[in-house]
């Protein structure tokens, strides 16, 4: 395939060199960053999508009158009662139009981002009948909050163990991210476990960050809208859920500590879901999500690999590609971290070597890996990315 070209649905692998300074996607010009300000790659902050949304203008907007949404009930009769029927709708279909996940047959929790979710879902597979806490693990490099978020609550029933990699046995709850956060590797579960035992961290498998390459289907599966639509602040998630009475300890997780989940967010998501999908069914309209990231995704990385190999001090894990069932066709992966590993000798910190350039990254021990390593936030503005390369591209 010849570099810019597209796919029937209109979905762009690559762009060029050339290209990538003169579209600047990704970012309004009026967000300029400055040369000497300090910038933060530490969390995921997906603003890189603000400028697809002022582009979709009103056509996302939600009113909602005074008088709807007042009652904690969405469903009273509904397994996770708090769920919004529209939002649940729009869900299902884009899961069915991306071909990501399977949903018929599946029960739908919704939660305060996936953060909540896996944290109910932890709570679902925990035996209440056992004489010490279970172990939560995942392998090692894991995205750094899985630690803390499972340790908060200094709970009886559960604790974080480690890396899955030096455990053996069923006794565990296993943590699968996947693409994974940070370093974008495909996962499947390391441990023996018993049915039911592994929770599918899948908020990264979308076709701009990952050929799809088939649909899964596993027993519990964690999404999020910040990580689809950049929508981080709506603090919207939801897991698909193949047993009902876990889902029903899910839900009543949800219920126990936030009495549901704002009614008001999922109707300001099922429009913009609605948008997202109305795109790809409307064969004229050419604003699509999926295409805009993918496109933006595609340019950084490739000057992010550019620099890399041009300055020879940092290496990155190698490209991998793969046949996506959504824009059919052989894409590469982009992830939206980059898994950054010093590479000079006499550095044993990478954190502190990019802080003392202006860069805030997560050090690798965060993750269980090595300090020689960072995690940097690939779904910043574009002035901010322009600023990261330009810097990476001064250290010697």
């Amino acid at each position: 395939m010849v570099e810019g070209s597209r796919s029937d649905n209109g979905s762009l692998a690559r762009t060029t060199d050339g290209e990538r300074s003169q579209q600047r996607p990704c970012t309004p010009p009026e967000l300029a960053v400055a040369p000497d300000a300090v910038i933060n790659l530490e969390l995921g902050d997906p603003t890189m999508y603000e400028a697809f949304w002022k582009e979709a203008g009103e056509r996302t907007a939600v009113v909602i009158p005074g008088w709807r949404g007042m009652s904690y009930f969405s469903d009273a009769g509904g397994l996770c009662w708090f769920l919004e029927p529209e939002f649940e709708r729009e869900v299902r279909r884009l899961h069915r139009l991306v071909g990501n996940a399977a949903v018929d047959g599946y029960h739908l929790v919704v939660g305060t981002g996936a953060t909540q979710l896996s944290q109910a879902a932890i709570y679902a597979l925990s035996p209440a009948d056992a004489n010490h806490p279970i172990g939560v693990v995942s392998p090692a490099p894991y995205y750094s909050a899985y630690a803390p978020q499972t340790d908060l609550l200094l709970s009886g029933f559960y604790r974080w163990a480690g890396d899955a990699n030096a455990m053996g046995g069923d006794s565990h709850i296993e943590l699968v991210c996947s693409p994974n956060n940070p370093d974008g590797a495909i996962r499947e579960a390391v441990l023996s476990s018993k049915p039911g035992k592994a929770i599918h961290d899948l908020v990264y498998y979308w076709p701009q960050y990952t050929p799809i390459t088939g649909t899964a289907a596993h027993d519990i599966m964690l999404f999020t809208m910040s990580k689809i639509t950049g929508h981080a602040g709506t603090r919207l998630g939801w897991a698909l859920v193949k047993d009902l009475e876990v889902a029903k300890k899910m839900t009543y997780f949800v219920d126990r500590s936030t009495i549901g989940v704002s009614r008001d967010s999922q109707l300001r998501a099922a429009k913009i879901l609605t948008l997202v999908s109305d795109a790809y069914d409307d064969d004229k309209d050419t604003r699509r999500l999926f295409d805009f990231a993918q496109r933006c995704m595609a340019d950084r990385w490739q000057a992010l690999r550019a620099t890399v190999a041009s300055t020879g001090m940092f290496s990155l894990p190698e490209e991998t590609s793969g046949y996506c069932t959504f824009t059919k066709q052989i894409v590469p992966a982009y992830p939206a971290f980059a898994w950054l590993r010093c590479e000079k000798e006499s550095v044993e910190n990478c954190r502190e070597l990019l802080r003392g350039h202006g860069v805030l990254a997560q050090g690798g021990e965060l993750f269980g890996g090595d300090a020689r390593c960072v995690r940097v936030n690939m779904l910043e503005r574009d002035g901010v990315f322009d600023v990261l390369i330009q810097r990476l591209s001064s250290i010697e």
